[in-house]
């Protein structure tokens, strides 16, 4: 059983943008909380296959047997939404997983409103985030997760030995306004979907703790993409995500051609 925790932190990572060769940088789309970053939309190969392979494999939490491989659904992921605290969230929470469904195909996603879901969502005041936690997965499993991250919201990840996620568990915090809200909900299903892992380095993804986004950047969709093309399989190894990442990247159109180095005069 592998679970994944994130940690929210409210700060802003400033990065040298002038370094790198991402471009076409756009104001965040309409719906983002007030003051919700900018983003690039144009990334080169490098650039995201460095992000894929720091997010797809590993976790800063774990509890169980180290993951080895990627992780993924290998069918059609059905999402349940489960209502609950004092600020109703649930058709913001259906849209950003309608959002999801449209912008990663690939992922077969639908909201289901009975039944064993692949994914549960569930929506709690900040005041009932730890009791949630026992009464999810049991006081001493809860208590390391509170112990060693301080979480606002929370995603548990359970997959068999071969890669394949059987269930997710989210939980999302409704009451501390809109900007925790859409941060914990786009961050957290990039986790219930196999994007287990945090990169602080990154200036590009939701899945740095240093910054809240609050939308499905063109970053992360992209990485999803990837995680859900058919060449990238569960329990690939990274030795072997990095050698056919190349092929997966240009056969989806996802990357610019970095600038050209100038040459340096004699």
């Amino acid at each position: 059983m592998i679970r994944t925790a994130s940690l929210l932190l409210l700060a802003v990572l400033a990065v040298p943008h002038g370094a790198l060769a991402a471009s076409g940088r756009e104001a965040a789309p309409e719906g983002a909380f007030p003051g919700a970053p900018a983003q690039y939309t144009r990334f080169t190969a490098a650039e995201l296959t460095r992000g894929f392979l720091a997010l797809a494999f590993g976790s800063d939490l774990r509890i169980g047997a180290k993951p080895s491989g990627i992780r993924k659904f290998d069918h059609p992921v059905r999402v349940r939404i489960y209502p609950g605290g004092s600020v109703d969230r649930v058709a913001a929470m259906r849209r950003i997983v309608e959002d999801y469904a449209r912008a990663v195909p690939t992922l077969r996603l639908s909201a289901v409103e009975s039944g064993e879901p692949d994914v549960e969502l569930r929506l709690i005041d900040e005041k009932h985030f730890r009791a949630a936690l026992v009464a999810a997965f049991g006081a001493k499993i809860a208590r390391t997760f509170v112990q060693r991250t301080n979480p606002q919201c929370m995603t548990s990840v359970q997959s068999s030995g071969d890669g394949r996620i059987v269930r997710s568990v989210t939980f999302v915090i409704v009451d501390k306004g809109d900007d925790v809200f859409f941060d914990c909900a786009y961050h957290e299903l990039l986790h219930a979907f196999g994007l287990s892992n945090h990169d602080q380095q990154n200036p590009f993804t939701t899945l740095n703790q240093r910054r809240m986004v609050g939308y499905l950047s063109v970053y992360d969709r992209a990485l999803l993409t990837m995680l859900y093309d058919p060449r990238i399989a569960p329990g690939m190894t990274p030795a072997r995500a990095r050698a056919v990442l190349p092929e997966v990247i240009a056969g989806l159109g996802l990357a610019i051609q970095p600038p050209a180095r100038k040459r340096q005069g004699r």
